[in-house]
C-alpha cells in the first residue's frame, strides 16, 4: 500500500469525516453505559502540519484552516473545532499545528470507561499509534488488517459501540466490494453496532453500485451523507465524499442536514457545491 494520509490530513474529507464521527460519539455517549469504538484503518492517529508531506499537497488550507480563519463558526461544528483546539493545548501561541486523526479525535471525545480498538497494517503508522497511545489503558492498538481482524472484537463486551471503516480506496472498485463482504459479516454478528463507512467521490456515478448494495442485501436503517465541494465531472480530483451509518441514531440525519448545510459554504470550491443527506433504508 502506498498510500499514506499525512499529505492529506486536515482537508475538507477528513473535516466532514471527523465532524460526523464525533456526532456519533456523542449520540452513544447520551447513555451512561460504556461502548466500543473500533477504527479498521487507523492511521498514525496525529499529523504535523508542519511536516513536509502536508506542506507538500496544502490539502488543509481547503479543509480545518477555511474554519480556523471563519469569522464565526455555526454551533453543529463547535465540538469538532473544540477538540482540535485541545489537540493543540501544548502550542502556548495558540497555533493549530497538529491534526489529530480518527482515534485522536476518538479520544479526546470517549469517557475513562469507553473503549478504543485500533487497526493498523502499515508499520510505521501502528508505531506511531502505539507511541501515543501508549499511557492509556482504554486503547488497544493492533497491527493486522483491519477487515480481517472485526471477526475478532465484535460483538464487543460492552454490546454497545460504533466501526469507522475508512480505507485509503487506492482500487476504488475492489474497495467497495472487500466493503460489501465485510459489511455482510459483521451486520450479522452484531446487528445492533453503528458501522460509519467513508468513501470518496470523484464521480457521483461510480459509487452507485456500492448504495445500493444496502437495500439489496437487507441492511436497515441505513442513512447516507454527501458532500460536494465541486460539482462531480472530472474523475482525475477529489470533488467530494460521503458517509453511510448502518443503524444510524434516532434524528441523526436530522442533525446531519443542519451539519452539512453549515458546513457546505465553509469548504466550497466553486458555486457547484452541494450536500445530501437521504436514507439508504429504513426499518
Amino acid at each position: 500500500m502506498n498510500y499514506h494520509h499525512a499529505f492529506h490530513a486536515g482537508n475538507f474529507a477528513d473535516v466532514f469525516k471527523h465532524a460526523i464521527l464525533l456526532g456519533l460519539i456523542d449520540t452513544l455517549k447520551a447513555k451512561p453505559t460504556p461502548f466500543c469504538y473500533i477504527d479498521t484503518h487507523a492511521g498514525a492517529g496525529r499529523y504535523d502540519l508542519r511536516h513536509e508531506e502536508a506542506r507538500k499537497t496544502g490539502e488543509f488550507i481547503d479543509g480545518m484552516q477555511r474554519l480556523h480563519i471563519a469569522t464565526s463558526l455555526p454551533e453543529s461544528l463547535r465540538r469538532y473545532f473544540d477538540l482540535l483546539r485541545a489537540a493543540n493545548a501544548g502550542d502556548e501561541n495558540g497555533h493549530l499545528h497538529i491534526y489529530p486523526g480518527s482515534p485522536l479525535f476518538a479520544s479526546l471525545a470517549l469517557r475513562a470507561d469507553d473503549r478504543l480498538v485500533l487497526c493498523e497494517t502499515q508499520l510505521a503508522e501502528a508505531t506511531a499509534l502505539k507511541r501515543l497511545f501508549a499511557g492509556d489503558p482504554r486503547v488497544g492498538v493492533h497491527q493486522r488488517d483491519g477487515y480481517t481482524a472485526l471477526s475478532g472484537f465484535i460483538p464487543p463486551h460492552e454490546r454497545r459501540g460504533l466501526i469507522l471503516i475508512d480505507p485509503p480506496f487506492e482500487a476504488q472498485e475492489a474497495e467497495f466490494r472487500t466493503i460489501e463482504s465485510t459489511l455482510a459479516k459483521t451486520c450479522a454478528r452484531w446487528s445492533t453496532g453503528i458501522h460509519a463507512i467513508w468513501y470518496p467521490i470523484k464521480l457521483r456515478r461510480q459509487t452507485l453500485p456500492f448504495l445500493r448494495w444496502f437495500a439489496a442485501h437487507g441492511v436497515k436503517k441505513t442513512l447516507v451523507a454527501e458532500l460536494m465541494i465541486d460539482a462531480d465531472d472530472s474523475p482525475l480530483r477529489l470533488n467530494g465524499c460521503g458517509m453511510v451509518v448502518v443503524n444510524a441514531p434516532w434524528q441523526f440525519d436530522r442533525w446531519l442536514e443542519r451539519l452539512l448545510a453549515d458546513l457546505t459554504p465553509l469548504l466550497a470550491r466553486s458555486p457547484r457545491a452541494s450536500h445530501r443527506v437521504e436514507w439508504l433504508t429504513h426499518e
